[in-house]
């Protein structure tokens, strides 16, 4: 039973969304809130299966929002924006749900919601939530375009200051978080501390060949060359078994 927060500053619209699901029992309200710094505490405190997001809020949008979050529920966006404006994103999000609501529309997007959750057979409040897990999604935002991005598709991250690029797909884009920070919350099994620049995922390796120094050189499926130190590479044979 997915527990749903309903985060948009119109009260109206708040009342008029969880009017139409009342028709649907099987999704539990958990709470609301009128902007992104009060969506950001409920998300922390409630920990939601699914958010129903308003993207335009005065202060922070809906996309901010998201970028602060270390891992993204579920996201139904409820917008005033038109079709046409929402495809300029790239946001892979649940569904969009145009403002007024339709019962229709809403039905449609919470069907979207019970095939993604059989396919992961597994709901975000379940997991423990210190790490984050393979099948967890984070919210990356670079420029105007934004994306969902489920961590098995991230072959590496690397250091930028303060920033961490991550490369899923053809994409690089910037997030505001230190190599340090992630590597705290990353699965350890698989995800892997290369260097002091580099955190692979251990699944996307294709090829690993002894280097400088003890050292290692790991290929990465994407074509790139990522160095393991030679401290690191006493670890990476031990985890690998090598």
């Amino acid at each position: 039973m997915p527990k749903a927060l309903i985060i948009d500053d119109e009260r109206l619209a708040r009342n008029e969304l969880k009017k139409l699901l009342q028709d649907f029992p099987e999704v539990e309200i958990l709470g609301e809130a009128a902007n992104a710094a009060e969506g950001i505490s409920k998300i922390e405190e409630l920990n939601p299966d699914l958010i129903f997001l308003d993207i335009q809020m005065p202060g922070k949008t809906g996309f901010d929002l998201l970028t602060e979050l270390d891992k993204a529920p579920h996201v139904i966006f409820t917008t005033a924006y038109d079709e046409f404006a929402l495809k300029a994103f790239e946001v892979n999000a649940l569904d969009y749900l145009m403002k007024p609501v339709e019962p229709q529309r809403l039905a449609d997007a919470l069907n979207k919601l019970q095939q993604v959750e059989k396919e992961q057979a597994v709901t975000f409040s379940s997991i423990h939530r210190g790490t984050l897990q393979e099948h967890d999604q984070v919210f990356v935002k670079d420029g105007e375009r934004c994306w969902f991005v489920k961590l098995s598709e991230v072959r590496l991250f690397e250091s930028v200051g303060n920033y961490a690029k991550v490369f899923f797909g053809s994409n690089k884009p910037l997030i505001l978080k230190s190599l340090n920070a992630l590597e705290e919350r990353l699965d350890e099994k698989v995800f892997f501390r290369a260097n002091r620049k580099h955190i692979v995922n251990l699944r996307m390796i294709e090829k690993v060949e002894p280097y400088f120094n003890g050292g290692l050189l790991l290929e990465i499926k994407g074509g790139e060359k990522i160095e393991v130190s030679r401290r690191q590479a006493v670890k990476f044979k031990e985890m690998m078994s090598l």
